[in-house]
């Protein structure tokens, strides 16, 4: 039985920095755009949010090249044309990145699904929120201040919890009813496993992917970090065990700051649903916000 890769697929600025291609596209449009795009072609990109951890997902396969553990799906707004350097780019990189799709503009989504893509990452956030709503874990990566720093060969991610591995249900008490609330049906519901989040099926996949290693030789190492704490740990934890997973480090934080945490922890990523968090990680480690939950909807205003 083949076992099917973990499929991601990426947008070109969330791989490589296109910060300056995309300050000439904003201020002097599309023809200036592609100019620059195709005078540069031979000048390789560098990196950009999420390619220590494209990186790292592709090094996976370096033992398994008949039977990919991993791919790597390229969805870019640029055209065929100024797409080329993106391209160049990734040879330069050394990049095992085959497939591509080049939309000229328009928004290369909708190429997800057909992919079978189990994460999709843009630095579109109108892009990633339609994808989640197609059940599609997504996250919009944000420019981070860390510049590729790479502290080990294992790929380590790190997740939040509510709204992202779990569903919001929670959330919704604590936002809606306060800590206490949330406190007492945490309580009360310590052994009913909280239902998946958009990154549920994600983290799976990872996980599939761990059982083929000795527990001290996995390639890839994750970490829940969380602002809950005691008593409200004791469901997740059981969440996590009715779905057969694995977690490596669990970190209950009762609100303080992520930041510092996941530098400690190493991750190349992190997923949030809150910008708050998000906005903490990116001084140490390059983070993905998840706009998804009752933390990004509209506040009600009040006549």
């Amino acid at each position: 039985m083949t076992t099917k890769p973990l499929v991601v697929a990426i947008s070109s600025r969330a791989l490589f920095d296109l910060d300056e291609s995309h300050r000439i596209y904003e201020e002097q449009g599309t023809e200036a755009y592609c100019k620059y795009q195709i005078e540069k072609e031979d000048e390789p990109l560098q990196p950009g949010g999420a390619y220590n951890l494209v990186k790292k997902l592709l090094a996976l396969n370096d033992n398994n090249p008949n039977t990919p553990r991993v791919e790597i799906i390229l969805l870019s707004r640029n055209s065929a044309d100024t797409g080329l350097r993106v391209f160049n780019s990734i040879q330069h990189h050394k990049l095992a990145i085959t497939r591509a799709v080049f939309t000229s503009g328009s928004s290369p989504y909708r190429y997800v699904a057909p992919f079978n893509a189990n994460l999709f990452l843009s630095t579109s956030p109108e892009d990633v929120a339609m994808a989640l709503e197609a059940d599609i874990a997504s996250a919009t990566i944000l420019a981070s201040n860390v510049k590729n720093k790479v502290e080990s060969e294992q790929l380590r991610i790190a997740f939040d919890g509510d709204a992202v591995l779990f569903s919001d249900e929670s959330e919704r008490i604590f936002k809606e009813k306060g800590l206490q609330a949330f406190t007492e049906n945490e309580q009360n519901t310590a052994r009913a496993p909280l239902s998946g989040g958009p990154f549920k099926d994600f983290l799976m996949a990872l996980n599939q992917i761990q059982t083929d290693y000795p527990e001290n030789e996995s390639p890839i190492r994750t970490a829940l970090v969380t602002a809950r704490s005691a008593p409200a740990h004791e469901r997740v934890i059981r969440t996590l065990r009715a779905w057969g997973i694995r977690i490596d480090e669990a970190i209950f934080l009762g609100g303080m700051e992520k930041g510092p945490f996941l530098k400690s922890f190493g991750a190349d990523i992190f997923f949030d649903d809150q910008v708050k968090h998000c906005e903490s990680a990116i001084e140490h480690v390059a983070a993905g916000h998840v706009p998804h939950g009752v933390a990004n909807q509209p506040k009600k205003i009040d006549n």
